[in-house]
Order: structure tokens, then sequence, then C-alpha cells
């Protein structure tokens, strides 16, 4: 096995270029094929792993110490408003209710512009010149809305709906485009609409992804990203969030929601995994190659809390039925724009880590041009599951 050492020196910026003679008689292949294990980067709580412990009889802080080391999981002020996107770059959205008794209310400022009543849709565009909302001498407007038992308000663009019952929304145009944003308590609003894992799935894992979920957005206050106009996005590239819909699941939300409640201690704290007193960037993800691998090993920057750890459920096809083991192809075209190179002839893993997945990999165009990526860089780019993963001939 070669070492991520002796390629040290080609691996500038994790990309390295080398310039070799063209093969003569090398076709470009339509496809590349894989076998692999494990879906997702493998750093922090395996989903399965934790579902198998929990099941096993193991505490949610056993597990959360299990998959993060050298923490403490204890009650910390929870209070924040977070802010999450819930559109993003959009040209148009359309709010909506169909709970009964319920209205929306749009204001610009203290300024109230409209009230949207039952049944009836609010559909907002980003104006002609890409400055303002478009009827609205404005660039920034709010929504709220109130009444009826369970007052829920969707939020609909191309392709998705979300359904909100806490907080509010803002509409904010940020370069040519309109953000959508949700404010709420991250406390246990935002918790309540986490979609992470089944709802039925046993008790102590599903604290244990809670009191992840919550280390995780606490990690992320401090800043608002500006490409979102939010603290996180409602998606993979956080947290999954779907608001109203994960609580209102028939018959097994009101577990999710009672697992959520049972991590709050009081009304201003919660349980959070801290390391030297601050809540971590708790990474999770769905299941392994057998072990888990540290931030260093998937993405370079280092993490005391990450370390390799034994993951056997994640590989065990009773438990892990979908991803245990797994066959995959992607195209030239993914494989060609992974290594941004004019084609692709050949691709050829040069480290792996001590859990097995994949550092680094090198992909060569047929004039001999080689690019090196990371392994989870490249696994991302061309949509294999995990970084357990093998080229097939």
């Amino acid at each position: 096995m070669r070492t991520f050492k002796k390629f040290l020196p080609l691996l500038s910026a994790a990309l390295a270029l080398t310039l070799i003679s063209p093969a003569e008689g090398v076709e470009v292949p339509a496809t590349f094929n894989f076998t692999g294990a494990g879906y997702g980067h493998g750093v922090g709580m395996s989903q399965i792993g934790a579902k198998a412990r929990a099941t096993a009889g193991e505490s949610a802080t056993a597990i959360l110490k299990y998959y993060y080391k050298n923490v403490d999981v204890l009650p910390v002020i929870d209070t924040a408003t977070i802010r999450v996107n819930v559109g993003h770059a959009l040209k148009t959205v359309t709010f909506s209710t169909t709970s009964a008794g319920t209205s929306l209310q749009l204001f610009s400022g203290d300024i109230q512009l409209a009230t949207i009543a039952n049944n009836k849709k609010l559909t907002l565009a980003i104006s002609p010149d890409l400055k303002t909302i478009q009827g609205f001498n404005s660039s920034l407007l709010t929504l709220r809305w109130s009444g009826g038992a369970v007052p829920v308000v969707t939020v609909s663009e191309s392709g998705t709906t979300e359904r909100l019952r806490y907080g509010l929304i803002q509409i904010k145009v940020v370069k040519g485009a309109l953000e959508v944003t949700t404010s709420l308590a991250l406390h246990d609003e935002y918790l309540l609409g986490i979609s992470e894992i089944a709802s039925n799935w046993p008790s102590a894992v599903l604290e244990a992804q809670t009191i992840a979920s919550r280390s995780y957005a606490l990690s992320k206050m401090d800043s608002i990203k500006a490409s979102c106009d939010c603290h996180l996005y409602a998606h993979i590239a956080d947290q999954n969030f779907v608001g109203f819909t994960k609580e209102s699941e028939a018959k097994i939300g009101q577990l999710w929601r009672a697992a959520v409640l049972r991590t709050v201690v009081d009304s201003s704290t919660g349980l959070a995994i801290l390391s030297g007193g601050k809540p971590i960037q708790a990474y999770f993800f769905s299941s392994s190659g057998g072990a888990t691998q540290t931030t260093a090993d998937a993405w370079g920057g280092f993490t005391s809390y990450t370390q390799s750890v034994s993951d056997t459920a994640s590989v065990d096809m009773k438990l892990n039925p979908r991803f245990a083991s797994w066959k995959a192809s992607t195209s030239q075209q993914l494989v060609a724009a992974a290594f941004v190179l004019p084609n692709v002839t050949s691709i050829e893993i040069l480290s792996r880590n001590s859990a097995g997945a994949v550092t680094w990999i090198k992909g060569t165009s047929i004039d001999g041009v080689s690019k090196i990526l990371r392994g989870d860089t490249f696994r991302s780019r061309v949509k294999l599951p995990s970084p357990w993963f093998t080229p097939v001939s």
C-alpha cells in the first residue's frame, strides 16, 4: 500500500499534474465501473452503526462517545435563533397554507404589505433588474403566519416543497436571485424538523442524532453565510431539514418529537457534544466500509474528536442491505469533469487510509496528462455512494 507521504511532493493544493507520452491504441471508455461499501463521507457517527448499538442497549451518550473521542455530553445554552436556507438562488417562490384558519402576512420592515387567506397563494419573483423583488420596491421581505390550531406554511419552488410551522421567513435578493430563509429557535423548533434517520428507529439513536444535530448547528452560529443569507442550508451541505413534515409523519412523527424533547434540559439548555468546552462540528453519515475515517483523511483538516473506529454493522447485509456492498458505474463525462481533464482513459488508486477508504486517486487522459484528487472529492464529484470503492476493469 502506497502512503500519502510518498506522494506529498506531487499533491500541491490536492491537485497534481504530470505529463507522459500518449499511449498508442488507448481507448477512452464510455463508463467506469466500481464496487464498494458504505454511504456517505465516513467521518464521525455512522447512523447504521449507531442504530445497531442502540438496538444492543447502548445509551445515546455511549453511542456518541464511541464515535466522537475525548468529548463530553453536557447541557449548553442553546437559546439562539438559527437561520436555515430553504430556497437557494431562486427566480420564483410560492407560499401558501391549507391549515384551517391560518393566514399569511407579508411585511417590508414594520409595514404590512399584504394578507393572504387560507387556500390562496403568494408568488414572489426576482425583478428584471435582478435587484429587487418584483412588484415591491424592496430587496428584503418578511413572511409571518398565524391563526388556526396548527398554523403551517408551504414553501414551493421547482421540484421541492417545505412545510414550516415555527418562526418566520425572509426573502432576500442576493447576487441577482432570491434566498429564502426560515428563522426559528435552535433549542427545539429547528431540531424537530431534522430528517436524517427514520423516526421509528430505537430511541437511543434518535436522541444521539438529535444531540449531534444540535452540536453541529451550535458550531455554525458564529457567522451568516453570504451565499445563502443563512447559518445552515436545509440539505446535505449541512443537515437535512424538512420542517413540520418530520414531526407530522403519520404514527411515527411523535416518536421523533419525543426524542428531541428528551434532549432538552430546560427552557434555555439542551444536550450537546463538547470538546474543550465548545460544541463540536458533529459530522455524521449513513454507513462506512467497516470503519470510520478522520477529517484529516477525508478532507485534510485535523479535528481531535474524529478518530477511526470499527463500524462492522455498516458491512452487515442484514443491518445495511442497500449499502453493505454495492456496484456502481459513472460516465466518462463525470469522471473527466472530476479531474478537470478533457477525457480520462484510466484511474488508479494511489493510497487508502487505515479505514480502507480511498485517500488519493489519479486520473490520466489519452494525452498522458494526469491529475490527482482526494478520494472523497472524487466520489462526491462522480456520485459514488462512498469513498470505500474499487475500480473494476
